[in-house]
Formats: C-alpha cells, sequence, structure tokens
C-alpha cells in the first residue's frame, strides 16, 4: 500500500508565518504599556508609603512620575482615600494601540496601592 507524504505545504507554511508575525508586532505594541503600567504601580506604591496628607502623596507620585518617566497619570488623577488607619490610592487610565486602518486595541488598566 502506498501511503501519502505527510508535512505542511507552502501555503501552510505562509499561513502559520503571517498569523506569528501579527502576534509579534501586537505582543510588540503590548509591552511598553505593560511595563509602563508597572511603573505607575510602583510610583503609586512609593507615594502612598511616603507621605499623609494628599497634597504630599500627589508631590511624591509627580517625583516618581518624573524620574521613572511615564506620562499616563498624573498626580491630579490619583484618587485618594482613607479605609480606616489605611490610605488608599488608586488610579486607571486608557491606552489605545492602533493596530491597522480603523482598528484599535483598548486596553483598559485600572490599580490601587498594595
Amino acid at each position: 500500500m502506498k501511503r501519502g507524504q505527510l508535512g505542511v505545504t507552502v501555503i501552510g507554511m505562509v499561513f502559520f508565518g503571517i498569523v506569528a508575525a501579527l502576534l509579534i508586532v501586537l505582543v510588540a505594541k503590548v509591552v511598553p504599556t505593560v511595563t509602563e503600567y508597572l511603573a505607575i504601580q510602583q510610583a503609586v506604591n512609593r507615594a502612598a508609603q511616603s507621605g499623609t496628607t494628599v497634597a504630599e502623596i500627589r508631590n511624591a507620585f509627580e517625583r516618581a512620575k518624573t524620574a521613572d518617566y511615564f506620562d499616563a497619570v498624573s498626580g491630579k488623577d490619583l484618587e485618594i482615600s482613607k479605609d480606616g488607619d489605611r490610605i488608599v490610592v488608586e488610579f486607571a487610565y486608557d491606552k489605545e494601540i492602533h493596530l491597522f486602518g480603523p482598528a484599535y486595541l483598548l486596553l483598559k488598566y485600572r490599580g490601587r496601592n498594595s
């Protein structure tokens, strides 16, 4: 009995290559926004620990913002409240990533101090 050859066709390889390239481009566009989110999260944690008043926390966050080079959130965008004796600092922002033509990827980032 003859068996047919097994393997991937050229069309299959091209299709796989296109899908892989699109995923790589998507990851390359998303990773900087995740890095920025992590920097903002660290700045919020440091600011919440370093200040006791709203003004002190906002100023500490602005100093961290200057040092860490992010601009998605500023000190005035922080929501600062108290939960018992604990100061809670929250932030939220959206990031739009242009994919192609009229298509965008919307990422909604939310966080609070730990």
